[in-house]
Formats: C-alpha cells, structure tokens, sequence
C-alpha cells in the first residue's frame, strides 16, 4: 500500500477492494492522508483539539488524550433518537467526527483540511439492458468472486449462520471452494424460542458438512454484557442484535475462528426487507399521487390526521399503523415518505419525549436535514432513480454504515474476530444498483433476482421461505427478566439532569409496555443505551453507582460493573 500511493498518491483508493481504513504521513509533502473503505465496514474518527488533529479508529483513544473533552453534542442527540445511532459526519460526542463512507481526508503542514468523496453507489444503467438470465448469471458470479477473496486467510476462518438465504448462501459457496467443513455458527435463545432459527441452520449446516456450533442465550446473559457492549461502542448503536452478536462472536473465537463471513448488505442492495416493501407499495399506491397535490391540501390532510377524529380514526387502525400521523405531517411538509428502515423516535413523536428548553435550543432542526441531503443527491446525478433506488442509496449511507456495519465491526472485534461482507463487494454493490426495480420485487418476491441466482445452489423451501429477521426478544426479557434492571438504569441515570427528555412520557411508556399494552421495546432500547453510555463515557461512573429515585432500590437489582482501567486503549 505504501508503494502505491508512492506511485498514486491519493487515488490509490480506487485500486483497493474491501474493507480498510488508512492513514499515511506523507514527510516530505507534510501531509496526513486518512482514508475509509467505500461503504463503512471500517470506522475512522478525528477531532481537532489544542491546535491538533487527532485521529483513531475508536473515540475511546481520542478521548485519552488530555485536550479532548467529554460532553453530549445535542444536534446528535436528536438525530440519534430517530436513527439508533448517529448519522456520519457527527458522533454523540461532542467535537469528534466521523469520516463518512467512500471518503478521504487529507491534512496539509499550514493546516488545511480537505475532505471528498471518492466513491458513490450512484451507478448509471447499462445502455443495453440485460435480460433476467444475464443478471441472473453475473449476480451468482460476482457474488462467488466476492466471497472466494474473502476466503484469503493465514488463520481458520467460518460463517455466522442463520438458516436464512444470505448466510445460507455464504456457506453453500464456500463449501464448493475449500477441501475443508466450513465451521457454521449460530446463536439461539432459551426463554423466547419463537425467534430461534435454529432448525433451519442446522439443516443447511447437515446439507453442506458444515463444522457447526451453537450457543444458547437468555436475558441473564444481556444484562451481564451490557456494561462491555456500551465500552465496545464508544458511542450507542441502539441495535438489541449486538448482544447476540457478540455470544455468537464469542462462540467463534472460543473455537479458534478468527475470521468470519456475514450476510449484512444483501438486503439492502437486492431489496430483502418487508420494510421496503411496506413503502414501496405505499408510494406506487397512494404517495407518489398525494404528492402531487397542492400544498393547501396536503396541509388539510396532515391538520386531519393530527385532530381529535384523525387520531381517533388512526386509533382504529391494525397494528403497525402508528406512523401514519408521522406520514400525514411530511406530506402536508413535502417531504419524502422514506426515511429509514428502523426508526424509533420520528418527528412527531420526539415532539412529546423532548423537553421544551431542550426544543427551543434545537432552534427547530429536523432529522429529515439528514435523509434530504443524499435524496438530493441522488436526484441530481440520476434522475432516472425509482423509488425503490432511492430508499435504498439512503440506507446504504445511513442505516447499513452506521449502524448495522459499526455494530458488527464493533462486536466482532470486541472478541478479536474479523468479520468480513462479501454481499459489499463493491462490484457487486455497483452491478445491484443497476438492477431494476422489476427484478428486485416480483410476484410478492422480494431479492427475487438474488433467489433466481441462487436456485440450484441452496434448496427452494430455503429461498423461498418467509423471511426471519435476525432479532433478539427484548420486548419478553424487558416484562419477565429484565424489567428491575431497565428501571434503575434509565430512572436513575445521571442523563436524566441534563434535561433532554421529558420523563413523565418516559415513565408512562414503561408502564404501558410493562403492562403488555404497548409494544415499545425498541424506544426503551434506544435509551437504555444512551443512560448507560452518558454515565460511563460522559459521567465516568462505574457501572451501577448512580443516583437513586424513590422507590427504586438498588439491592433489588444485579448490576454488573466496569472497570475503565482493564479497558485502556493499547
């Protein structure tokens, strides 16, 4: 690498494949150049502090040095409550960023700063379109060549396995190109079987000789990760899944593996989610139709949904129809219908958990300044882009970086294992990009073009199954097991005197999920981990020393403790 950027300089980038982040000091030049691979598996953080830029690829070494402080930055606060995580270039800290995806920084002696984008997934269609047997042939190829280099290794390497198509096609394929049982490995619970997959990995496991391991896991076991997990962060990813993550990660390493290949990014580029589907039958349907509307009416629409017969309409709604005041206000705002495939808190509902005083400093920011930004782009360098092509560039920037790569770079390496992504080849990335939407989504199908390419090489009950998504139950963990301890540490955490959120909403959620009434597991996760990382990273207590509300005992809960100094960056 050094010898190429000898001879290329900067734009060595464009010759390299995979995942990295990188930097080289350039003496005679006088020049830092700092690089992330294009789509995120990587992270790489910087701050400039004491006339100083520092760079690193976790916060927590930034943070040893002496002119960096440690507070809250608000703006990411906001955005974090939405997304589950903070969107690129900010972190949860403030002053310290991230560099986003697919860019470069380069840093010259008199101190200027550049940063720019080398590599985009906005790719233009092939002049000739490909049939369905040609994409089916280079999507199957591409995906082989992908996973073969991932295979390079001086160390054993296996698969996370789920029973699902893209693990199942992982270990399918690399069984065909090592002499060797491909060592499977998945994780199960022992108090919420309903989401074990299980069978299904042990079948694909059986068909192709897998060496397969299992680990089985119940609430006991989230509790006593929990203060490792928000260490391993630096900053929250409010994804439930990094606890299993991390046991099946455990698992692997325990085994001697050290190298692993997963399934994230499939899909996203092939349109694997209900979720896509959901809004993307909602747009075609009703939305790109509303939409055209004149603003006058669409404000009606949106005044409707938020009055007394609106909510009393939206009341009567079938479960999963809670985003629909949510949906009514962007319209009567003209703004996109899609902005994220896990939202937690949108706008509407961040209304009544923020405080006013919190409100008021915002100056009246939203979260959709984060989704517009790449909708914009996309629109301006490919105005052909469909709906589908668009929701699914904003994921890959947002959602798939930050949150689900960070949290499976973060865990895996917390147990010293290397995860690597063969679905984010980058070849592969851009030939999805160009493939239509009709090829995505068919006859109820959705990656049906990615299932096509697999027939023949996994079994059709496999590919064709309803999709499983790769979960974790908090909601019963939060009612039977874990309940005393969520209580104390989001109503006695030192976050809650800063005075962001109104805790009044906070106790009424509880309850009501408590009571079984609503299911609001997803909005406790995301503060549950936010109280914990303020009081370790920005309050600095250990793990279970915090102030006690009435009625809360601490002896009445098993709290584990961290201890900062076993953690100390090398």
């Amino acid at each position: 690498m050094l010898h190429l950027y000898e001879e290329e300089g900067v734009d060595l980038v464009h010759r390299l494949e995979g995942m990295f982040a990188i930097a080289i000091w350039d003496e005679p030049k006088g020049r830092l150049f700092l690089a992330r691979d294009r789509l995120g598996v990587k992270p790489l953080y910087y701050t400039i502090a004491g006339g100083r830029l520092l760079f690193a690829s976790e916060i927590k070494a930034l943070l040893e040095h002496p002119d960096v402080d440690r507070d809250i930055d608000e703006t990411s606060l906001y955005h974090y409550l939405t997304f589950l995580t903070t969107p690129a270039p900010r972190t949860l800290f403030k002053g310290i960023s991230k560099l986003p995806p697919g860019h470069i920084l380069t840093c010259e002696a008199d101190g200027r700063i550049d940063i720019r984008r080398y590599w985009d997934a906005i790719v233009d269609e092939p002049e000739t379109p490909l049939s369905v047997e040609e994409t089916t042939e280079r999507v199957r190829t591409l995906l082989s060549e992908a996973i073969e280099k991932r295979m390079m290794s001086d160390v054993p390497f296996g698969v996370f396995l789920s029973g699902g198509v893209d693990s199942s096609a992982n270990v399918a394929m690399m069984s065909k190109l090592t002499d060797m049982p491909v060592r499977t490995f998945t994780v199960g619970f022992e108090d919420a079987p309903q989401y074990n997959e299980l069978d299904h990995a042990r079948r694909i496991a059986k068909l192709f000789g897998a060496d397969h391991h299992e680990v089985i896991i119940g609430h006991e076991d989230a509790i006593s990760f929990l203060p490792d997990m928000i260490f391993h962060q630096d900053e929250p990813i409010a994804d439930p899944v990094c606890v299993s993550l991390y046991y099946v990660s455990k698992l692997a390493r325990d085994s001697g593996t050290i190298v692993v290949q997963a399934g994230e990014g499939s899909d996203e580029i092939f349109s694997g989610y209900t979720t896509y589907a959901t809004y993307l039958k909602m747009y075609e349907r009703v939305w790109r139709h509303a939409e055209r509307l004149p603003a006058g009416i669409r404000r009606q629409i949106a005044a409707l949904a938020g009055s007394g017969l609106g909510r009393a309409a939206i009341a009567r709604l079938p479960k999963g129809k809670k985003l629909v005041p949510e949906l009514a206000r962007r319209l009567g705002t003209g703004e996109a219908l899609f902005w994220n495939a896990a939202e937690v808190w949108d706008e509407t509902t961040k209304r009544s958990l923020i405080t006013k005083s919190y409100r008021e400093r915002l100056g009246g920011i939203s979260s959709y300044e984060v989704v517009k930004e790449y909708f914009d782009r996309i629109a301006a360098e490919k105005p052909s882009a469909d709906f589908l092509e668009r929701m699914i560039y904003v994921e890959l920037k947002l959602r798939l970086a930050e949150l689900l790569l960070m949290r499976v770079d973060k865990i895996t390496m917390a147990t010293s294992v290397e995860t690597r992504v063969p679905f984010l080849d980058h070849k592969l990335v851009e030939f999805a990009m160009t493939i239509p939407r009709s090829m995505k989504v068919r006859d109820g199908q959705n990656k049906w073009i990615l299932k096509k390419a697999l027939e023949g090489i996994l079994p059709n009950d496999i590919l064709y199954r309803p999709k499983q998504g790769f979960g974790l139950p908090i909601n019963e963990w939060f009612i039977k097991g874990m309940a005393p301890f969520v209580e104390h540490a989001l109503f006695s955490s030192p976050f809650r005197k800063r005075g962001f959120l109104d805790y009044d909403v906070v106790r009424s959620m509880w309850e009501q999920h408590l009571a079984g009434k609503v299911n609001y597991s997803f909005n406790i996760w995301s503060l549950l981990n936010l109280s914990l990382w303020y009081e370790h990273w920005i309050e600095r207590r250990p793990f279970g020393v915090s102030d006690e509300p009435a009625g809360i005992r601490s002896d009445a809960v098993n709290l584990p403790r961290i201890n900062s100094d076993e953690h100390k960056p090398e």
